[in-house]
C-alpha cells in the first residue's frame, strides 16, 4: 500500500480548521472527500499541524495511504482537479517509506504571522493579515520576543482547551521585523502549544505600541499565568510555512 507525502497549501478563511469537526467544512474533509471523487478509496489525510478556524497554510503537509500505486503527480493533478471550488491546492506529491507520518515525524514546523500596520483597512488582505492602527515598534517587538526564546513553560501562551500533556516547550526561533507598513513574526519550533503563536503575536503588539516593555513580556512568561497574556491575535494573519523533515 504505497503512501504519498503531499505539500499543501490553503485559504483558511472558509474552513473550521484542519481538522474533521460537526460545525462546518474543514480542510481535511475537503481534502478527503477530493480523494474519494478522484480514486474511489475512503482516506484519512494525517496533517502536520493541525490548523484553527481562519488560519492558512503555504507549507502544510500531510500523508495518506493508497491501495493502488499511482504516478506521484497523476495524485497531485487529479486531488487538484476535484478540490475545486475550495481555496486549496496540492503543491506537490511523492511516494515515501510507510514509516513517514506527516505529524509525528516532523522535526520542526515554521509559522509566519503577517500584520499591516496602518490606520485605513483592508481591502486586498482582508482575512489574510492582522491590521493594527497604532503605530508598531517592530524593533522593540524582536527585542521582547528573544524573553521567549528557548525551553520554557509556555502556559501563559497556551489556550484553555489545549490537550497537550506538558505546557513546556522549546521555542527555537522567534523574529519580529517591519517592511515597510507590514510587520512579520517568524516562529519555529518542534510543535507549538494550541493558540500559542497568536497568543505570543497578541502580546508582543502591545509591546510594539508602548503598553509592555520586554521585561513586562518576561514576567507574563515566568508568571505561568494564562491571565498575565495580553489579547489573542485574530487567525487572519497566521500562516503554517513549512515543516522540516
Amino acid at each position: 500500500m504505497p503512501r504519498y507525502k503531499l505539500v499543501i497549501e490553503y485559504d483558511g478563511a472558509p474552513f473550521v480548521g484542519w481538522q474533521v469537526q460537526d460545525n462546518g467544512v474543514s480542510v481535511q474533509a475537503a481534502f478527503e472527500a477530493a480523494v474519494a471523487a478522484f480514486c474511489g478509496e475512503s482516506v484519512s489525510v494525517r496533517g502536520a499541524g493541525r490548523t484553527d478556524a481562519g488560519v492558512h497554510a503555504l507549507g502544510q503537509v500531510a500523508h495518506l495511504d493508497l491501495t493502488r500505486e499511482w504516478d506521484a503527480d497523476t495524485v497531485r493533478d487529479a486531488i487538484n482537479a476535484h478540490l475545486k471550488p475550495h481555496p486549496i491546492a496540492v503543491l506537490s506529491a511523492e511516494i515515501v517509506a510507510a514509516t513517514f507520518d506527516a505529524r509525528f515525524s516532523a522535526l520542526k514546523r515554521h509559522y509566519l504571522y503577517r500584520i499591516v500596520n496602518r490606520r485605513a483597512p483592508l481591502a486586498l488582505e482582508a482575512a489574510r493579515a492582522w491590521r493594527v492602527a497604532r503605530p508598531l515598534d517592530a524593533e522593540a517587538m524582536h527585542t521582547a520576543a528573544q524573553n521567549l526564546v528557548g525551553r520554557h513553560d509556555f502556559t501563559t501562551f497556551r489556550a484553555a482547551e489545549c490537550q497537550a500533556k506538558s505546557p513546556v516547550k522549546t521555542l527555537d526561533r522567534l523574529d519580529v521585523e517591519r517592511s515597510g507598513g507590514h510587520v512579520r513574526i517568524q516562529a519555529s519550533a518542534r510543535s507549538f502549544l494550541h493558540h500559542q503563536v497568536r497568543s505570543m503575536v497578541g502580546s508582543l503588539a502591545l509591546v510594539g505600541e508602548g503598553k509592555w516593555s520586554p521585561d513586562d513580556l518576561a514576567r507574563a512568561l515566568e508568571s505561568r499565568n494564562r491571565k498575565a497574556c495580553g489579547p489573542v491575535a485574530p487567525p487572519d494573519g497566521l500562516y503554517l510555512v513549512g515543516v522540516d523533515y
